[in-house]
């Protein structure tokens, strides 16, 4: 008995195979989805090797990350600091310091605790030492053969300079009774001056007489989760303190980094749904595109390259950074042009040409020197060709194949040659004006503008008020001791520096000098040594390395413009002394990459601009047979690319990190567009416009579903690239109107064995 009566539907072979290969494509990249993560910070900025990225590291894991600041603000004055909400104070703050992936946690009540312990200790042997030292002076004298009574004054001179070199900060708070928490004399005498201000030296915890502010720094190399689960446990811990506190802000830049990547994980899939839901409906609604069950298809390919795509990170460990909010929009805009054309029947040399330029252009933004940038060119490049490649499948095995529109028999009315040289003219002139004024466009680099509309920036603005900053720069000198006259000198200098001359920009947060101001201008190395054995390590670890071998100074600094702080920054580094022979000095910090990643993407402006579209060109014309065609998609992408910098001129609108290549950005539907209008091979024009008119529709769709994002840089990204659509459509129709981009002998310009079904254009 044969087995087909029974099972007359039996898959071939082939069949079994596709579905297990489809089953294996299915699961591998739902696996990688998984395995996503985000990142957004330094790492994604700067590049890996970047020396100013590779300071901070080393800083990071010496004296841990720059800090989450928790601002504790009471309804009246030390209200905190009060017997009662100290000891609370002093246990949250330790709770605090017990967190994973914490460095180390400076806060009033521990730093308080601190000096009321080495205090007692140091009043316990303080009776002792003096006589050891009196006892040791006048023996001295006696060696000598000195009189009783100039050994006598030897005995009382030594216990003088004892007491003037190490029992200042001690008298001067003997008055106020026993160095405890208990006692609000001591924490008063300690902490402020007599006109009630805190005392400059812990200014970096207690800002003003009704606030406290706790710094936590977190491990160096802390990753985007751990910094999102730091940040979290911080403020829950904070929570459940029961301080009485009038206002409680949590921030600092990794407070930034976590609510803006979590930001980014929301608004992928959100801005995403949106572009796939606006575009599908514009394809679902646009009367000639066909049969309604295949107007889904090209979204469909386009989704599925989108999967893999993102699965490809996943499986390379690869972090989603700021870049990659953009990719769906854009991609599921761009991505769906090119299988739409295939669906509908386009040449598909022609169009594979094309997507190759596309892709080219994308890709282009891989020499950007910020990874976030480079991310989002790789993973738009790649998605066209996977949209592309999954659009063959489907157009292969589900579509069937369009029926060959009739062709024209009337050609566009040609413009004369003097029409068409005024308007290249005119058009060359102002894009012209728009590629001179490049260099003279403003980058937005204000960090608070570029993030603009997420609460952490409220919150980072609230901190500087009070504080006076809101991030920390440190200038880091590194030698084979920094416990010596001359490199405390030396950072004495160095903070002088910044305050004479930098004084409203740089506030002075910490430094080992200040911890060792009882010591006098000018200590002896034993006097550094025992000065050092005097303060607790809880706050020498906050300026000294545990070897002696780097040291910090500490300085704040307020968000502004980055081209402001990097020209800050530059003259503050050039008035720095120089270090004592055998050392080096760095500044270093999270504002000093920001600025370096300004410095990056200020530089070379033209160069990437004009790579797109000369790697864009380099493909058309290596694929197409008809020369003038590649050289006429260039001449439209630099054309739009020239009008969009122009109107930017005009209009007072600054570039960002993600539109300084505005070029690279422009060449893709402006090749796009103009390969397709050129090609009226056996086409019905007025068809072909319109199916062009769609596809730009949908690209500007995808682009403007960025506007509804919560963060600025995105949302003016979103309008941007809506723009160069609309420039690259009407570029390429100029183009193809003034070039002899359409004439007869276009019928030569594909072999003849091309088959009918593949040759039929939109």
């Amino acid at each position: 008995m044969r087995i087909r009566r029974f099972v007359p539907h039996l898959p071939s072979p082939k069949a079994v195979v596709a579905a297990l290969v489809l089953m294996a494509v299915a699961v591998t990249t739902v696996a990688g989805l998984t395995r996503l993560r985000t990142d957004t910070g330094p790492e994604s900025f700067l590049p890996a090797g970047d020396e100013t990225l590779q300071v901070l590291q080393e800083a990071a894991s010496s004296f841990g990350g720059d800090p989450i600041v928790v601002l504790a603000e009471s309804p009246k004055p030390q209200g905190l600091l009060g017997p009662k909400q100290l000891p609370r104070l002093l246990a949250l703050e330790g709770q605090l310091s017990r967190l994973p992936d914490t460095a180390a946690v400076y806060g009033p009540a521990t730093v308080l605790n601190q000096i009321a312990t080495s205090s007692q200790n140091m009043l316990a042997g303080l009776s002792g030492r003096r006589d050891g030292v009196r006892a040791e002076a006048e023996q001295r004298a006696r060696g000598e053969g000195l009189s009783p009574e100039d050994v006598r004054a030897a005995g009382d001179a030594a216990v003088r300079e004892f007491d003037l070199r190490y029992g200042s900060l001690l008298v001067r708070g003997l008055p106020a009774g026993l160095p405890t928490l208990h006692n609000p004399g001591f924490v008063k005498t300690v902490l402020f001056e007599e006109g009630g201000t805190p005392r400059p030296e812990w200014r970096f915890v207690v800002p003003a007489p009704d606030a406290v502010a706790i710094l936590i720094r977190p491990r160096g190399g802390l990753d985007q989760a751990g910094t999102e689960r730091l940040v979290e446990e911080a403020r829950s811990t904070v929570e459940d303190a029961g301080l009485g506190t009038e206002r409680v802000t949590v921030s600092g830049t990794p407070a930034l980094a976590a609510e803006l990547g979590e930001q980014v994980r929301q608004e992928i899939l959100l801005l995403g749904g949106l572009a796939a839901g606006l575009i599908g409906m514009c394809y679902f609604l646009v009367p000639w595109l066909g049969r309604k069950r295949y107007r889904l298809v090209p979204l469909t390919a386009t989704l599925c390259a989108t999967a893999l795509v993102l699965a490809g990170f996943g499986w390379l460990n690869r972090p989603l950074s700021l870049g990659v909010v953009a990719f769906l929009p854009i991609l599921v805009g761009i991505g769906s042009d090119f299988p739409a054309y295939l669906i509908q029947g386009a040449h598909r040399r022609r169009l594979l040409v094309a997507a190759l330029a596309s892709a080219a252009g994308f890709a282009s933004l891989a020499v950007s020197p910020l990874p976030f940038v480079r991310d989002l060119g790789l993973a738009l490049g790649s998605g066209v060709l996977l949209a592309v490649a999954v659009a063959l499948l489907l157009r292969r095995y589900l579509v069937p194949d369009p029926e060959a529109p009739a062709r024209a028999s009337t050609q566009p009315a040609t413009l004369s040659a003097g029409k068409r040289a005024t308007l290249l003219a005119l058009a060359g002139v102002v894009a012209l004006g728009g590629w001179v004024a490049l260099p003279r466009l403003a980058v937005q680099a204000h960090p608070d503008e570029l993030a603009a509309g997420l609460p952490a920036v409220t919150d980072a603005r609230h901190v500087e008020q009070v504080l006076g900053s809101s991030g920390e720069v440190q200038v880091v000198l590194r030698g084979p001791n920094v416990l010596t006259p001359e490199a405390l000198a030396w950072m004495r200098k160095a903070q002088e520096s910044a305050v004479v001359g930098y004084g409203s920009e740089l506030r002075p947060i910490v430094s080992l000098p200040d911890l060792l101001r009882f010591l006098g201008p000018s200590p002896t190395p034993a006097q550094i040594t025992a000065g050092m054995q005097l303060l607790p390590s809880y706050l020498t670890g906050a300026v000294v390395r545990s070897d002696a071998r780097h040291a910090v100074v500490s300085l704040g600094i307020e968000l502004q413009d980055l081209a402001e702080q990097q020209r800050l920054l530059d003259g503050f580094r050039a008035s720095l002394p120089s270090p004592p022979p055998g050392y080096t000095a760095d500044v270093v910090g999270l504002p000093v990459a920001a600025a370096r990643g300004y410095e990056l993407v200020s530089d070379n402006r033209y160069v990437t601009n004009v790579l797109g579209i000369a790697l864009a060109g380099l493909v058309l014309f290596v694929g197409l047979r008809r020369r003038i065609e590649s050289l006429g998609a260039v001449l439209a992408a630099a054309l739009a690319t020239g009008w969009g910098l122009a109107a930017g001129w005009a209009l007072g609108i600054a570039l960002t990190p993600l539109t300084v290549a505005l070029g690279s950005l422009t060449t893709v539907t402006a090749c796009e567009f103009t390969i397709l209008l050129a090609d009226r091979r056996n086409a019905d024009p007025v068809r072909l416009r319109r199916t062009v008119a769609v596809a730009a529709t949908t690209a500007a769709i995808g682009y403007l579903a960025l506007v509804v994002s919560d963060l600025s840089v995105i949302r003016e990204f979103g309008v941007l690239l809506a723009g160069t659509v609309a420039l690259s459509f009407v570029a390429a129709h100029l183009v193809v109107r003034v070039l002899p981009l359409q004439r007869g002998d276009q019928l030569q310009e594909e072999p003849a064995s091309t088959t009918t079904n593949t040759e039929v254009t939109v």
